[in-house]
């Protein structure tokens, strides 16, 4: 394949995980990364590279349209990125530490139980109440509305703390792993601290580029992030992530959530079996 077709390929493949990352909230690197490795034979660590700028690309395409919908909780996102951002650049300065098939081992586990938890979470059908509001949540005025078919619908936000903690380890996570860490950021806010899914996918989106951001200045002094790979990459992301932010507001939620589960599961599968096998 000449360089030329390559570039296209790769762009059209970055148009698709861009797509998917933004109508589930996973930022497209977790089926960026996969592709790249599988479908097209890049080197493990500099698909993460690419991963990683794309993924910034990402949040900064899908996050604006969000934020202007009214979808994203702003407070919110602010307060957990801190979080974010600390595990991001301790888990990048692991990934240069680290055996190819242990990273590509991790990947696959964290997407298989992310795909669990999510499917489980679909198959419930309407979330039951998960309690009153954090009294923490409300001192820093967290709680928030997102347009519903009928109006703003009001929503309050629990279990502020082990929220906190468990961003931090999607931190860890994304810099390890070269992703937004979509997955538990969206499982965090929707499962454990009682989020609506459609806030908890764009606040995550919105979350994810300064993640993202903290843990590429590790790979990029590594020498993990090639221009030729990560031009094509991520401009194609940026359009997937421009055309899943236009859907989302018409999109079913249970759908939302099926999809979200049977991309990462398979996603999973093959990069459990990479770093098993090679």
């Amino acid at each position: 394949m000449s360089f030329l077709a390559f570039t296209f390929f790769l762009f059209l493949a970055s148009v698709l995980a861009g797509f998917v990352g933004a109508l589930t909230g996973l930022g497209g690197g977790v089926v960026l990364v996969p592709m790249l490795t599988l479908l097209f034979g890049v080197d493990l660590k500099l698909a993460l590279g690419a991963s990683l700028v794309s993924v910034i690309a990402t949040s900064s395409g899908a996050a604006a349209a969000y934020v202007r919908e009214g979808f994203t909780n702003l407070r919110l996102g602010m307060l957990l990125e801190v979080a974010t951002t600390l595990g991001a650049v301790a888990g990048a300065s692991l990934t240069a530490r680290l055996p190819h098939g242990v990273v590509a081992g991790i990947f696959g586990l964290v997407l298989l139980h992310s795909a669990y938890m999510g499917l489980r979470g679909w198959e419930r059908g309407a979330r039951a109440d998960p309690g009153p509001p954090d009294p923490l949540a409300v001192r820093l005025r967290l709680q928030g509305t997102y347009p519903g078919p009928r109006g703003s619908v009001p929503y309050a936000v629990r279990r502020v703390v082990p929220g906190f903690l468990l961003m931090g380890l999607a931190g860890v996570l994304s810099g390890l792993l070269g992703i937004g860490s979509g997955a538990v950021k969206v499982l965090a806010m929707d499962r454990i601290m009682g989020l609506p899914y459609k806030v908890s996918t764009t606040t995550s989106n919105f979350m994810i580029g300064v993640t993202a951001a903290a843990g590429a200045g590790v790979y990029l002094r590594h020498g993990y992030i090639h221009p030729d790979l990560a031009f094509p990459v991520v401009l194609g992301v940026l359009l997937g992530a421009v055309l899943g932010a236009r859907l989302l507001p018409r999109a079913k939620v249970s759908r939302l959530r099926l999809l979200f589960s049977g991309v990462i599961a398979l996603l999973g599968l093959e990069m459990l079996a990479q770093g098993l096998w090679g």
